[in-house]
């Protein structure tokens, strides 16, 4: 097996003249993490080849190759472990005694290094297995055929990133990201997610470990300026550890930072974390994990010196600050290294084991070859050392390789490569002696419901600047049931202001985008919450108006009342008898009717009342104008009829009197009953007149039947007016017809404007026009043409008389 590690975590940067051949990468800092697990690697192979179990009688062999983080340092050493050519490759003791193909590759623990690489190796089939490499990207089969890995698709991960951010509130949040196919395939992914659970990002910054020191100074100064109090870092723990050295330089604390996989749980970020500034960070963190024997063994370093290797001679001394083979004239300033230091007592990040996961991946990845190896020797109790390994079968059994491991976790590939994608949600928090506690407060499981993936435990968790309180990072407060949002002009959707609902509109809910309008017959509170039924409005009996009209109605029947009592009780009398009796008793009658008509129009409408209302008024009004015409035409035949030789009286005696007021009052009968029939009245509610209230109604139903009825009670009156105008300058003793003039002349004032009073007039108060206008013009009626008289019966009895009724007495006016 091959193996490419970044036992440097960097390279010196060169300024190429293209006029010389390019010298070497020259790496530099050692990466003590990358010892590690190359030690999980070597931990593996040699259980492995221990076993009776497990390709009995077969041991593997391995290449270790140094790449430095480098994109084309990778892709160099992947050639070399393809076509055998020794190129700078750390090998086992025992030498192999077979060619140096490799028949399968582990490695690299960064995503664009895996890309490069299995873009190489994919034509040969040669299995690349990462226990690192997270992009999604390299899920495609299409482009990295050979590739698998033995940790989950940052497809996952990206979108359990957004769903925690989403579940504590955050929507206004910070990204940072590393500049490779890792950080920028990762962001895009959360990007995405988060914009569809309503999560906005402030600002998406990039960068890499070599970029120039301004780059990253203006990073930090964005994230100064900046408003959200959340980051979210997709990135490295390599350059997280740059950014964190420049983030304690500005002392940059008060963040809530959520962070990816790669630096959540690595023990030697948190270390160099001195000025608490990633305290309370939480993220995703693979399960943890324990292999008996591997810590062990990964601390057993002495083989590593026995192999010769300048790389693991530049660890020793770094790890034990000695110095190999050093001169004379330096042995004051550095002790020598004897290659039999002890590791006990050693506080260092190469002893910290926290990256245990990782180490369990490695030893899934290399168990997953050695078991498909197995299967195509045909391993049992011995294999078939004849079978000639072809690397693409080799793939093909390793990508369906199906077991458990000593530990009881389950390995397998999906279609795709992938590994079944777990995680641990990871809270650091302070603890004793102030190193940082991993602490796990919640899972995420990919293979649920997307309603269970994720899961908080009931843990007290600890956010920035040791808080209980979870942090607040928004662009603009909830809105409040009541208001929606608008958003601000040339900002992303989580900005926006919180604007009332209008009139008539509510929101129920917190952060409404729209306010929705209740229903015709409701209205909405004052707080624009919620819809409460409309008030109903209609001229009651209760309120005050309703209350001062049925007074004046019911006052003005009891005086009608009077006025025909004291008719009827001096009914004999001359001036009771001079004007036909009969009439004057049905005008009286009729008036009382339209007196008590007006009553109808209080109330809350009903079917009934609709109809009643406008008929009755209809009727009673033309039956009361009949009369007064029929009196002022006998005024003008009686005055006629004294002439000498007119015979006019016999033409218009008491049957032609009765006759004409049947006949007038019958048409509009039959006007009505037409009204009624073709399109009644009908109570109707009117949500026109006034928003926050209904007005209850009568509908007219058809108009031209409304215009009908008041219309031909307009023509008799106004033909009545004339006549009595007319009949104005007769004998003063004798003469009605000046008292219907007047009584006519309140009339047509009364329902002339009453029109446009009528019509201008919103909701119960053209009810009460209405009603004003019935009252006026009967008590216009009532007192013009029966008050004379009553003061004539009542007051100056004497002038009750025939002799002066004829005019032979004194000639007092009325």
């Amino acid at each position: 097996m091959g193996g490419m590690f970044s036992f440097h975590s960097s390279w010196k940067d060169r300024k190429e003249t293209y006029k010389h051949k390019p010298l070497p990468l020259e790496c530099t800092g050692l990466n003590f993490r990358e010892f590690q697990i190359a030690q999980a690697m070597l931990f593996a192979i040699e259980e492995i080849n221990d076993s009776t179990e497990l390709l009995p009688g077969i041991s593997l062999g391995y290449k270790l190759f140094d790449t430095c983080g480098s994109i084309a340092r990778s892709v160099q050493v992947t050639l070399a472990l393809a076509n055998g050519h020794e190129v700078e490759f750390e090998q086992s003791e025992t030498p192999c005694t077979r060619t140096a193909q490799v028949q399968a590759i582990m490695g690299e623990t960064s995503s664009s290094p895996c890309m490069a690489v299995a873009t190489v190796i994919g034509p040969f089939h040669i299995p690349l297995i990462s226990y690192f490499a997270t992009c999604a990207c390299l899920s495609d089969k299409t482009k990295y055929p050979s590739f698998l890995r033995t940790i989950p698709s940052d497809y996952y991960q990206s979108r359990a990133l957004a769903q925690l951010v989403k579940h504590f509130g955050w929507t206004w949040v910070g990204a940072i990201r590393t500049n490779d196919d890792y950080g920028n395939n990762g962001m895009a992914t959360f990007t995405e997610t988060a914009q569809q659970l309503g999560i906005c990002l402030e600002y998406s910054v990039s960068f890499f470990r070599t970029d120039p020191p301004n780059k990253i100074q203006n990073i930090i100064e964005t994230i100064k300026l900046s408003t959200s109090k959340v980051i979210v870092a997709f990135l490295s723990y390599l350059d997280m550890d740059v950014l964190m050295n420049k983030l304690s330089q500005h002392n940059l604390t008060g963040y809530q930072w959520v962070g990816s996989e790669s630096w959540i749980f690595d023990s030697q970020t948190a270390e160099m974390d001195q000025h608490h500034i990633l305290d309370g960070a939480i993220g995703l963190s693979i399960p943890k994990a324990h292999v008996s024997g591997m810590r062990e063994f990964i601390l057993d370093v002495k083989p590593l010196i026995s192999s010769g290797s300048d790389i693991f001679s530049e660890f020793w001394e770094t790890l034990f600050s000695c110095k190999f083979n050093q001169s004379k004239s330096s042995a004051e300033s550095q002790r020598e290294c004897t290659g039999h230091e002890d590791l006990s007592g050693l506080q260092h990040s190469f002893t910290d084991m926290s990256l245990m996961p990782i180490f369990n991946n490695v030893y899934k990845g290399v168990y997953a070859v050695a078991h498909a190896l197995h299967n195509i020797l045909g391993c049992n109790e011995t294999c078939n050392y004849k079978v000639q390994l072809d690397p693409f079968m080799i793939l093909q059994r390793t990508r369906n390789v199906h077991f458990k491991t000593k530990e009881g976790d389950e390995v397998y590939f999906n279609v795709n490569g992938d590994p079944p994608a777990k995680y641990e949600i990871i809270n650091w928090q302070p603890g004793e002696n102030g190193i940082v506690d991993f602490v796990t407060v919640g899972l995420y499981d990919a293979s649920l419901p997307p309603d269970k993936q994720l899961s908080l435990q009931n843990k007290s968790l600890i956010w920035t600047q040791n808080s209980k309180q979870v942090p607040v990072s928004v662009c603009s407060e909830k809105c409040p049931p009541g208001t929606r949002k608008v958003l601000q002009k040339g900002k992303p959707v989580c900005c926006y202001d919180c604007i009332g609902c209008a009139e008539g509109e509510i929101s129920n809910i917190t952060d409404s985008i729209t306010c929705v309008k209740c229903l015709p017959e409701f209205w909405s509170n004052e707080r624009r919450d919620a819809c409460v039924k409309k008030e109903a409005e209609f001229l009651s009996y209760e309120e005050m108006m309703g209350a001062l009209l049925t007074a004046a109605s019911l006052f003005g029947t009891c005086m009608t009342a009077v006025v025909a009592f004291i008719f009827f009780r001096y009914r004999k009398t001359p001036i009771v008898r001079a004007n036909n009796s009969e009439l004057s008793f049905l005008l009286l009658f009729s008036l009382t009717l339209c007196f008590l008509c007006s009553l109808t129009f209080i109330g809350r409408p009903s079917e009934w009342s609709c109809m009643l209302r406008h008929t009755a008024f209809g009727i009673t009004f033309v039956l009361c104008i009949s009369c007064v015409l029929g009196k002022t035409m006998v005024v003008l035949m009686a005055f006629r009829a004294s002439l000498p030789g007119s015979n006019v009286m016999k033409w218009f005696g008491p049957t032609q009197q009765r006759l004409s007021v049947l006949v007038f009052t019958l048409i509009q009968l039959l006007i009505c009953i037409l009204w009624l029939t073709i399109s009644p009245p009908f109570p109707f509610k009117n949500f026109k007149v006034t928003k926050d209230k209904i007005i209850l109604e009568c509908a007219l139903g058809s108009t031209l039947g409304f215009w009908a009825v008041l219309g031909y009670i307009g023509v008799l009156a106004t033909f009545c007016f004339i006549l009595a105008f007319l009949a104005r300058k007769l004998p003063d003793n004798f003469n009605e017809a000046k008292f219907i003039t007047f009584s006519m002349l309140i009339f047509c004032a009364v329902w002339i404007t009453f029109i446009p009073a009528y019509v201008s007039s919103p909701g119960k108060f053209s009810v009460a026009v209405e009603i004003f206008a019935i009252l006026a013009s009967s008590f216009g009626l009532l007192v013009c043409i029966f008050i004379p008289k009553c003061y004539i019966i009542l007051l100056r009895p004497e002038k009750n008389s025939k002799k002066n009724m004829m005019g032979k007495g004194s000639s007092n006016k009325f």
